[in-house]
């Protein structure tokens, strides 16, 4: 059974309101050892995320300059930066719109919105866009301390008995440091993809080795005959 981000988010969550200080936003940073938080207002939604970057910007870029007039998009990231130093609280300084995930997605979408968005940490919001939990990467990859025995039985009755309604005792699963070596008849090879490609998406799997076997491409199947 595949997780979902509620199987490996952290419930209780550090965040700060839009009306947060910069001072207060760094006191809380160094006090929880957090290194960014959601931004939320009134209502409890999550409007943006304040980071350590978004705070380093005070210190590393000048806040003076032109801010008006046609920029290139070089400059217009540059206005953007002295916008930030300029903040002085979570509203001015925080990264929006905030990258959020629901509780009920899965563990692998988290990851590639994550990956896509190249972002740390993803808030996870309700259907109302409030708060309920974080995920960070180490949270995501926590699915691969899965047992080795465990991911074989799964594999075996689960995607093999079940999903695909085999025999499971014409195959031959082994598990190592989470690489699954399956060895077993299948009657296409079109069949044959779509197994390893169930496997592969088993919580805990590392990667998958084929040793399946099926009659080449264009041979018609004949009774009794494999």
């Amino acid at each position: 059974m595949n997780s979902n981000v509620k199987d490996v988010m952290t419930r209780s969550v550090v965040a700060v309101r839009q009306t947060a200080g910069y001072k207060d936003i760094v006191t809380v940073m160094r006090r929880r050892r957090v290194s960014a938080f959601p931004v939320l207002d009134s209502a409890d939604h999550v409007v943006g995320v304040v980071s350590e970057a978004d705070l380093l910007i005070k210190e590393a870029v000048p806040s003076s300059g032109s801010t008006t007039g046609a920029f290139p998009p070089r400059e217009a990231a540059r206005r953007r930066e002295r916008a930030k130093a300029a903040g002085v609280n979570a509203a001015e300084l925080m990264t929006k719109p905030a990258v959020t995930v629901g509780p009920d997605t899965s563990v692998a979408e988290a990851a590639r919105v994550m990956y896509d968005r190249r972002v740390k940490r993803l808030p996870v919001v309700d259907e109302t866009g409030r708060l309920v939990g974080i995920v960070s990467r180490v949270d995501l990859l926590s699915v691969f301390d899965r047992p080795d025995e465990q991911i074989r039985d799964e594999v075996i009755k689960q995607v093999v008995g079940v999903d695909f309604a085999l025999d499971t005792d014409t195959f031959d699963i082994t598990v190592k440091s989470g690489i699954v070596t399956i060895t077993g008849p299948v009657e296409r090879h079109a069949v044959a993809l779509q197994l390893l490609c169930a496997v592969r998406y088993v919580d805990g799997v590392v990667d998958v080795r084929d040793r399946l076997s099926y009659p080449p491409e264009g041979v018609p199947k004949i009774a009794g005959i494999i």
